[in-house]
């Protein structure tokens, strides 16, 4: 064991994870390019689990928030009002809202995806005075107790230690096969006062289901899912946690869809640069809450509120950035398709949207081992789905085509030398 890890075995929980499928100690990081102690570098289609958008230790928001610090600017103030806070407000509704004729008003519940999952579900439980949620197979939506009744995988929620309740799972888009439609199988649940299921509060849905494995809604889904919402009365949450702020080529991921939320949960890369900060878009006639009634004593991150400033003046101004996260997400696919094509039709399979798409393997064995051999050749990449059997793509948003596809050629020669040991070594950096 190499004696700097010692520390981290003897010392941290077992609940860590990440570190066990990539066993180094990382050191520096800049854009798509991670460095450990020993000066190894790596190819980063991780990001932070989606965190890292605009990729590691972005200059331009760097330097924003390095002069915020130096002139001695507000780091804490509950949920008190700020000048960075003011900033951000001004420049989230100018660049973000106004543009796209939303009108949400912004609640900043404590700093993680799952803090703004626990603070929609009290909004509209306390709304409606109905309990019930309607989530969904494959869903994941957090691992605190309210978030994780609605996270549809039995390996977290088992480690609530109690029953968690509240929530009905449905089939999501294509979980019965591409000739059923599950939104229709809603409807008639919901319609049918002897199914079983009380009516709901809301409904809460990833439009691309990232922990679960790259499962992408069809945008006829969504839209028929909206519809039955609106025939029963019941409110559209739409968990944009991962895949918003850009990863599927316009903001919210539900844009290009055509439908109209009632709660959009944002989170992971909504700082910019990796800062804790999660936020919750509500319907203003929603917005019921009693001054405290839910808080928290980090809610609301100054410096946060200064990178993701400078991330939406940065890139959100005009079409540029997302045409090129299109752009980039149509090479990303089309490279995975030529794999697949090219050499294993039979089993690997390619899914995705933007610049989210993933590799099924079928086997989570097959996975994982790809994945650890892509790590020994310098890239660092992660599974998902029920067994882990899906190897996700999650490249910054801002990553170059050089770097974009030397990961893939080494992601293409770890899928060779596993499969029956076929390998060139290219050139990583």
């Amino acid at each position: 064991m190499n004696k700097t890890m010692k520390i981290f075995n003897q010392l941290e929980s077992n609940v860590r994870s990440y570190c066990r499928s990539f066993p180094t100690v990382f050191e520096k990081a800049q854009g798509s390019i991670l460095e450990d102690q020993e000066g190894i570098k790596y190819i980063d289609f991780f990001s932070g689990a989606g965190t890292l958008n605009y990729g590691h230790n972005n200059p331009k928001l760097k330097e924003r928030l390095l002069d915020y610090i130096n002139r001695d600017g507000i780091a804490h103030s509950l949920d008190m009002m700020s000048g960075a806070k003011q900033k951000f407000l001004e420049t989230f509704e100018s660049i973000i809202l106004k543009p796209r004729q939303l009108k949400y008003k912004v609640q900043f519940p404590g700093p993680t995806g799952t803090n703004a999952v626990e603070a929609a579900l009290k909004i509209v439980r306390n709304t409606t005075g109905r309990k019930n949620i309607i989530a969904f197979s494959g869903g994941f939506h957090g691992v605190t107790l309210g978030s994780l009744a609605a996270t549809a995988n039995a390996y977290y929620r088992e480690a609530s230690g109690i029953l968690t309740t509240g929530v009905n799972f449905m089939p999501y888009d294509g979980y019965l096969g591409s000739q059923v439609n599950t939104a229709e199988y809603l409807d008639q649940v919901l319609s049918d006062t002897s199914s079983g299921v009380n009516l709901p509060a809301a409904v809460l849905v990833e439009t691309v289901q990232g922990e679960g494995g790259v499962n992408v809604a069809s945008f006829a889904w969504l839209q028929a899912l909206e519809k039955v919402c609106r025939k029963h009365n019941v409110f559209l949450i739409i968990d944009d946690i991962q895949v918003g702020c850009g990863r599927t080529g316009s903001f919210f991921s539900f844009e290009e869809v055509g439908i109209s939320p009632d709660i959009v949960l944002l989170s992971k890369s909504l700082s910019g640069y990796g800062l804790p900060f999660s936020l919750v878009l509500i319907r203003p006639e929603l917005d019921q809450w009693k001054p405290g009634q839910h808080n928290g004593t980090f809610r609301g991150n100054n410096l946060a509120f200064v990178t993701a400033k400078a991330a939406i003046e940065i890139y959100w101004q005009d079409t540029h950035f997302s045409d090129s996260v299109r752009d980039k997400g149509t090479i990303l696919h089309t490279r995975l398709e030529n794999i697949v094509k090219n050499n294993w039709e039979d089993i690997f399979s390619v899914r995705g949207r933007g610049m989210i798409q993933a590799l099924d393997c079928q086997d989570g064995d097959l996975a994982c081992k790809i994945m650890q051999k892509a790590f020994e050749k310098g890239l660092v990449i992660e599974t998902a789905g029920r067994q882990g059997q899906v190897i996700k793509c999650l490249s910054a948003l801002t990553i170059s085509e050089r770097e974009l596809a030397l990961g893939l050629n080494i992601l293409e020669d770890s899928i060779n030398e596993i499969m029956h040991g076929k390998y060139s070594r290219k050139s990583i950096i």
